[in-house]
């Protein structure tokens, strides 16, 4: 069989034409393997079933578009705010602009390049492009011509390049799915907290007004001179005390709805909301589902596998280095003296070439290239690694944090029961002169305590739902 390029060299003896035809027939001969390695997914030993899970089931409650897990209207409304005008997520969305640009821009190098030019001019003792001529006589000149060039992809270096480039693009979009999950887990999360804050407000309030009360007691006491000044001055003592509380809670709520308001894409000011409760925000049951579908639908991961897709496709380009380049080149056009012998067809000018580039020697820095390529797709391949095992973590943690609180609870609403009972109990026997003082208050300092506990152990439960939701790779699907 005889070689593409001895063929092509034959077609161009032959005349333009036929050389013409040689080149674009050589572009369809040439079409060499891809050197450097295939991609394949690293084996990953998932567990069979998420630790912290009782039964692991095939449905995974992430499958659930976050407004089906969400059921708040007004959370719902924030975060389709969030989700249109957050500003990370913004520019997440232009880096995968700028990825498909640069993807588009590798993808050019498997076409001929063409260019166009034109010239004329006059003068004495110049030619063409203004060069010295030894002519001594004055004259003009004319050009235009039409030129390409073309890079046929012998060893793959380009296809690697543009393996390299897509799999940048879909990392980066990858990524974009990532920073909408985290902006949805931020928002329900913030929200959250700002009814949990929103309560523990009410519980300080409710304190101080029963410390004011029992001051008031007190007081009517010492009046009667059946009560001394230590009763109303620790009375007087916790009620400041619990006023005070309620300043701390209000600043932390203003900053947090200047928190969400960036979330948002917003100047910094109040949140409307409706009245709610952190009781009505638990979901009902939440299967994690198995722990090998973790690995296609976590962004992070999907995102990390791009990334050493890219990396590998970068061995084979630096691979490619090794081997000559073969460049095509040709060129059709007019060039004369006078513009009358340029149109009148007589001046074709037409060429056809084909290099050949290759290295001899660079004191290894190709070679050093080469390693830094597969030290690269090592690097890239022990952070997707890196990149699974803090997803099952995460997905762990927040199923034992899910379990355990709802333990904790169950136990912190028993108390707050029995203390309630305790401090109505003991008020009632202070009156009748069966309790002192001291009682009194010890039960209202043990009561308020726990009440803010238990918001606190009902906002972690919610927290949980909430980054098992994002661990779990939910809440970006439309």
């Amino acid at each position: 069989m005889i070689h593409p390029l001895v063929f092509m060299f034959k077609l161009l003896n032959k005349g333009p034409r036929a050389g013409i035809f040689g080149f674009f027939l050589l572009c369809l001969f040439l079409a060499g393997c891809a050197v450097g390695p295939d991609y394949h997914r690293p084996e990953i030993k998932s567990p069979p079933a998420f630790r912290g899970e009782e039964s692991s089931l095939t449905n995974s409650f992430a499958d659930l578009p976050w407004w089906e897990v969400f059921h708040d209207s007004t959370l719902q409304s924030l975060i389709r705010t969030a989700l249109t005008n957050n500003y990370d997520l913004r520019i997440a969305v232009s880096r995968v602009e700028q990825a498909r640009a640069i993807a588009d821009q590798a993808r050019g190098q498997f076409f001929p390049q063409l260019n166009y030019a034109g010239l004329a001019g006059k003068g004495k003792n110049v030619g063409a492009g203004n060069a010295p001529s030894p002519t001594g006589v004055t004259g003009g000149f004319i050009a235009a011509d039409v030129n390409a060039s073309w890079e046929p992809d012998l060893w793959g270096r380009i296809r690697r390049l543009n393996e390299s480039a897509r799999a940048q693009w879909y990392a980066s979009d990858e990524a974009r799915r990532d920073v909408m999950t985290s902006v949805i887990a931020q928002i329900a999360q913030d929200y959250f907290q700002l009814l949990a804050l929103e309560e523990e407000m009410e519980i300080a309030q409710q304190s101080t007004n029963s410390f004011g009360d029992s001051l008031k007691i007190f007081t009517q006491r010492l009046q009667g001179g059946v009560a001394s000044r230590l009763e109303t001055s620790s009375a007087e003592a916790l009620m400041h005390s619990a006023a005070s509380t309620i300043y701390s809670l209000n600043r932390q709520i203003l900053l947090l709805e200047d928190q969400i308001s960036v979330l948002l894409g917003q100047n910094p000011g109040p949140i409307l909301r409706a009245k709610a409760s952190l009781e009505s925000q638990i979901p009902p049951e939440v299967p994690a589902g198995l722990p090998s579908v973790l690995l296609e639908r976590r962004p992070d991961i999907r995102e990390a596998e791009q990334q050493l897709r890219s990396a590998n496709a970068q061995v084979g380009v630096a691979k490619a280095d090794f081997f000559p380049q073969l460049n095509l080149t040709a060129l059709l056009g007019q060039v004369s003296p006078e513009l009358s012998a340029f149109t009148s067809g007589g001046a074709t000018a037409w060429g056809v070439a084909a290099g050949l580039t290759g290295p001899l020697f660079h004191g290894g820095q190709i070679r050093g290239q080469y390693r830094q390529a597969k030290a690269a797709r090592e690097e890239a391949a022990l952070r997707y690694h890196a990149a699974v095992l803090r997803a099952l973590q995460e997905v762990s943690d927040a199923l034992i944090s899910r379990t355990t609180l709802a333990g904790e609870r169950a136990e912190q609403t028993a108390s707050v029961e029995a203390y309630r009972v305790a401090v109505d109990m003991v008020m009632k026997r202070y009156q009748s002169g069966n309790a002192s003082y001291y009682e009194v208050l010890l039960e209202q300092q043990q009561l308020f305590p726990a009440e803010t506990s238990l918001v606190q152990t009902r906002l972690n439960q919610l927290i949980a739902v909430v980054q098992l939701y994002r661990a779990l790779g939910g809440g970006w699907k439309n």
